[in-house]
C-alpha cells in the first residue's frame, strides 16, 4: 500500500509539473507580448517626437525664409524709389 501512495504522489507531482510548465510558458509568453508593446509605444512616441522636432525647424527656417524674403522686397522697393526720384530730378 506504501508503494501505491508514492506512485500516485510520483503521478501527481507529473501532473503538477506539466500544468506548471503550460502555465510558466504561456505566462511569460504574455510578458514578452506586454513588453513588446510598451516597446512598440515608446519607439512610436519617439518617432512623434522627432517628426514634431523637425517640424518646428522646418517651421523656423521657413519663417526666416519669408522673413528675409519681406526684407529684400522692402530693400527693392526703396531702390525703386530712389530711382524714380532720380529720374524725376
Amino acid at each position: 500500500m506504501e508503494n501505491g501512495y508514492v506512485i500516485l504522489g510520483i503521478i501527481a507531482l507529473l501532473f503538477l509539473s506539466m500544468y506548471g510548465f503550460a502555465y510558466f510558458s504561456v505566462a511569460r509568453e504574455k510578458m514578452k507580448q506586454k513588453r513588446e508593446q510598451k516597446n512598440a509605444i515608446l519607439k512610436e512616441e519617439n518617432r512623434r517626437q522627432e517628426s514634431l522636432k523637425k517640424r518646428q525647424v522646418i517651421d523656423e527656417k521657413v519663417k526666416k525664409f519669408t522673413e528675409r524674403k519681406k526684407e529684400i522686397q522692402f530693400e527693392l522697393q526703396l531702390l525703386e524709389k530712389m530711382k524714380t526720384k532720380q529720374k524725376v530730378s
